[in-house]
Order: structure tokens, then C-alpha cells, then sequence
């Protein structure tokens, strides 16, 4: 039975994983800060990420999709600094990592998908007030967890 306390555990565990269980994975990630996007695009993209039997060429679509969302967002944060947007901006970076094939994101697509899930809860403890930040590592921790010894 795995159990991760700290990020270097974490990673290690990440790092474990093959190709298709690092997407699967990140989707849960993503889903987990998904009420932080208001695009209704990242739902359906994360649902093509999260399953392990998808053919390369709807791999691809969704991953299109996501990227085409992450524009979008990222024009709605505007000079300004809307946080809330900017939360979306994230969560939408997080699909876009959980996409994107092995072996063209540093680090991986689970632990560029757990970053930006991360940036996306800081924007929106920025505009909230929440002080919860220090669990959303703990939360994270837990979900691979649980996907891991399921």
C-alpha cells in the first residue's frame, strides 16, 4: 500500500507511472479544481483524459480542444488581473498538461497538471481569502493515493 507525505514522495510516485495512468491521474487532478472554470470545454476534455482506453487520434482532438480553451482563458484575465479568470486560465493549463503525450512536458503530465491545479486554487484563495492553501498539496497527495492502491 503506497502512502506520500511529502513532494518528493509524491513525485516519485508520479514518476512511476506509465503514460496512460499519468493522464488518468492528472484528469483527477483536474477534476478536483474543475468548479474553479466557468469553460464549459474543460469538463468534456478532462472525461477524455481520465479514461485509459482512448485512441491517439480523440487523444488529440480533446488535447486541441484544451489548448484552444487555455487561449480563451487566458484573454479573459485581462490587463487587470482577474483572479477568478485567472484560476480558469489554470485549471485549463492543468487539462492541457493531462493531454499532452509523455515525454513533452518536464516533469511529466500528472505533475504539470498538479501545479497548475495548484496555481488555480491560489487564484482563487487570492480573490476568497482562503488560508486552506497548505492542503490542496495534502488533497493531492490523496488522490494519487487512492489511484494508485485502487
Amino acid at each position: 500500500m503506497t502512502q506520500i507525505s511529502n513532494e518528493a514522495e509524491f513525485r516519485h510516485a508520479l514518476a512511476g507511472l506509465d503514460a496512460d495512468r499519468q493522464r488518468a491521474v492528472a484528469a483527477l487532478f483536474v477534476k478536483h479544481v474543475l468548479p474553479l472554470c466557468d469553460d464549459e470545454r474543460i469538463a468534456p476534455v478532462t472525461d477524455v483524459a481520465a479514461r485509459e482506453d482512448v485512441p491517439e487520434d480523440k487523444l488529440a482532438e480533446a488535447l486541441r480542444t484544451a489548448r484552444t480553451t487555455t487561449t480563451d482563458c487566458h484573454a479573459r484575465c485581462g490587463a487587470a488581473g482577474d483572479w477568478s479568470a485567472q484560476a480558469g486560465y489554470f485549471v485549463a493549463r492543468a487539462a492541457v498538461a493531462a493531454l499532452t503525450p509523455a515525454g513533452q512536458m518536464p516533469g511529466g503530465p500528472a505533475w504539470q497538471a498538479a501545479m497548475a491545479s495548484r496555481m488555480a486554487k491560489t487564484c482563487a484563495a487570492i480573490v476568497t481569502c482562503d488560508d486552506s492553501l497548505g492542503r490542496d498539496s495534502e488533497e493531492q497527495y490523496r488522490i494519487l493515493v487512492d489511484f494508485v492502491n485502487s
